[in-house]
């Protein structure tokens, strides 16, 4: 495990004194709930937080999520295993603990705005996927493949997401001939494995220019095309389509228009495999600080508002949860992350490298405590009359 100081020294930075007093925040609030988690202010293990300005434990507490987030990305608090201390802090429900007001026009905002519009759908492309294509090979498997791995067999990320691909190819039935759709291709890890191994057409859409460009230089010599697109415009028909790792951005307004996208673009045998990370309860929204600094108009989708938008249109042949998963995923982004970190070191700062960190080893942290999860559906047209085996 990795520490979150630039000089990659975590025993060098936990045994930093604090420039806050022990009466200072014995019997502050916020130490007073992480006790309940059986995390310590100071303290001498992995995951207790080390203290270094006082100021952070109000801004935490009266700012919850963001309070957390930036006054890390500041240097204000540090700790050795962010992914266990998120762990711990989620398994004893510390998030429900604080509630701000403020997060009451949050909730009312995602049901009466739509965040994920037409307008706003090149956003996320722009602020996350677009950070450089360099950065992320440094961090993803050859291919690049930004999802959760599949780990039942594999060894090694590598391994993992091979597994992966394979599988959705295998839940797919893909036959040679076949056209593909991926819908949020990403750098086009599933069209250039798809293509290469079971000799299918694929046609794969991204807001990213990175991405398609990526796409571009790289599989030229195979039957993929990427278009730069937002999912809604989508035409033709296709036997087969996939979308991993997008539905997050769709937006719990957009929903039923995507299902009804796959619908128009799907041959009547045709099958829909949708993975996709999701939450446990329906009337949440989006963690503040991923939202603001990692995923803009970020909308984790409830299983019941997939069955929802789905319902009339698809049928719902499997569903498959293997979030734990994500959990060793995002551990071996962080590992090559931390790895190739003096590369870039120069190029995105500090204040980058804290924020990074915290997004990986938090997220890791939320799907060991199964706070999140990851789902595979697959979905058919209702009026396919078939068996639909699924391996």
């Amino acid at each position: 495990m990795e520490s979150d100081t630039v000089t990659n020294n975590p025993r060098k930075k936990a045994r930093t004194k604090s420039s806050a007093t022990t009466s200072s925040y014995a019997t502050h609030l916020l130490a007073e709930l992480l006790r309940a988690a059986d995390i310590r202010i100071n303290g001498d293990r992995p995951w207790d937080i080390q203290l270094h300005q006082t100021r952070a434990l109000d801004e935490i507490v009266a700012r919850h999520s963001l309070g957390l987030g930036e006054t890390y990305m500041r240097g204000d608090w540090s700790c050795i295993a962010l992914d266990e201390f998120f762990y711990r802090l989620l398994r004893a429900d510390l998030q429900n603990q604080i509630k701000p007001f403020r997060h009451l026009w949050r909730v009312a905002r995602s049901y009466f705005i739509n965040l994920q519009s037409q307008r706003r759908a090149f956003q996320v492309g722009e602020h996350h996927y677009d950070l450089g294509n360099d950065f992320y090979r440094s961090m993803l498997d050859s291919r690049m493949t930004y999802s959760c791995g599949y780990w039942k067999d594999a060894e090694n990320l590598e391994q993992a997401q091979a597994a992966k691909l394979d599988l959705i190819c295998r839940k797919l039935d893909l036959q040679p001939g076949m056209r593909l759709l991926d819908i949020g291709c990403g750098w086009g890890s599933l069209v250039s494995y798809a293509a290469e191994h079971y000799g299918v057409e694929c046609v794969g859409v991204t807001v990213s220019r990175e991405q398609k460009q990526f796409v571009d230089e790289h599989y030229a010599n195979f039957p993929i095309r990427v278009e730069l697109m937002d999912y809604r415009k989508l035409s033709g028909k296709f036997d087969r389509i996939a979308s991993v790792g997008m539905f997050e951005h769709v937006g719990r307004h957009n929903h039923r228009t995507f299902m009804q996208v796959a619908k128009r673009c799907l041959d009547p045998d045709g099958l829909l495999l949708l993975h996709t990370i999701g939450k446990n309860l329906r009337h949440t929204t989006c963690d503040p600080w991923i939202e603001k600094y990692i995923f803009p108009n970020g909308d984790l989708p409830a299983n019941s508002q997939i069955c929802e938008a789905a319902e009339s249109l698809l049928l719902v042949e499997d569903l498959h949860n293997f979030g734990c998963d994500y959990d060793r995923t995002l551990m071996s982004w962080h590992q090559n992350f931390e790895n190739s970190w003096e590369r870039f070191a120069d190029r995105y700062g500090p204040e980058f490298y804290r924020m990074w960190r915290y997004y990986l080893l938090s997220c890791a942290g939320a799907f060991r405590a199964r706070h999140i999860q990851l789902w595979q559906w697959i979905l058919s047209d209702r009026r396919h009359g078939g068996v639909v085996r699924v391996c």
